[in-house]
């Protein structure tokens, strides 16, 4: 399942690049884009495992820059 978010906040392409690396370690993970110039993230995932890779992602996104967040 394909699943697309808006991001808040996201200011930097590489910090964009560095959450997107962050995101596709977490399990369960298939694929994931995080395009800085659209303020989106796709992640691709069994929908099963999505809010527990949701939750996982945000931790990662704050890791790299706390002030911006996944719209869901």
């Amino acid at each position: 399942m394909k699943k697309v978010f808006k991001m808040q906040d996201l200011d930097c392409a590489n910090c964009a690049a560095k959450m997107e690396a962050a995101i596709a370690k977490i399990p369960g993970v298939q694929k994931v884009i995080m395009n800085f110039m659209t303020q989106k993230l796709t992640i691709e995932a069994e929908e099963a495992d999505l809010a527990f890779i949701l939750d996982e992602a945000q931790k990662a996104v704050s890791k790299v820059d706390r002030d911006c967040k996944i719209i869901r």
